[in-house]
């Protein structure tokens, strides 16, 4: 798993732990394919398991004492104060990276809207992080296949994003 990935996988497990404390197999459901976030963006049940211990030994997430579920022991996994205060700022970080749109940034969209948080602004910053960067592609020719590339791309990002805006300023409008 590459270092981004590993991140990532991190931060999305330390979310969700935040917003209601579990055990790794509660996690590991809501990851997979058929879970609700892994419709977007899954993690296997061994990389799961890989972040908790990962979050545990930077100090943001602690173990509960195992309590018998009728099978095997269920640990539940909550987040120290460090660990919620990491989430609140990550939530807040808009994705530095083009690339990153179809992953980091759907899957920080869908935590959002679980915990309540309003997306106006996230979008906003996000958008302002990624318009010089838009700006640059877009201006330069499109020659060869990267740049065409590179180009169809921060296109598409730059309508989903204007698409996501407008999509939420109607759901914010009182019904008539």
């Amino acid at each position: 798993m590459a270092r981004a990935d590993a991140q990532l996988a991190r931060d999305v497990v330390l979310t969700l732990v935040a917003q209601q404390p579990r055990h790794g197999w509660a996690l590991h459901e809501e990851l997979a394919p058929e879970g609700q976030i892994g419709r977007a963006w899954t993690l296997s049940r061994q990389l799961v398991y890989r972040a908790i211990d990962t979050l545990e030994s930077d100090g943001l997430v602690k173990r509960a004492q195992p309590k018998d579920g009728g099978g095997g022991d269920k640990v539940i996994i909550s987040p120290t104060a460090k660990g919620k205060a990491h989430v609140i700022a990550w939530l807040d970080e808009p994705v530095a990276h083009l690339r990153d749109v179809r992953t980091e940034l759907v899957v920080k969209m869908m935590l959002r809207e679980r915990a309540g948080l309003p997306a106006k602004k996230f979008l906003n910053d996000q958008q302002a992080t990624f318009a010089p960067l838009l700006r640059a592609i877009e201006s330069s020719p499109a020659v060869t296949p990267v740049d065409m590339w590179r180009r169809e791309s921060a296109s598409s990002v730059k309508r989903f994003l204007t698409r996501l805006e407008k999509s939420l300023s109607k759901s914010d409008q009182p019904p008539r």
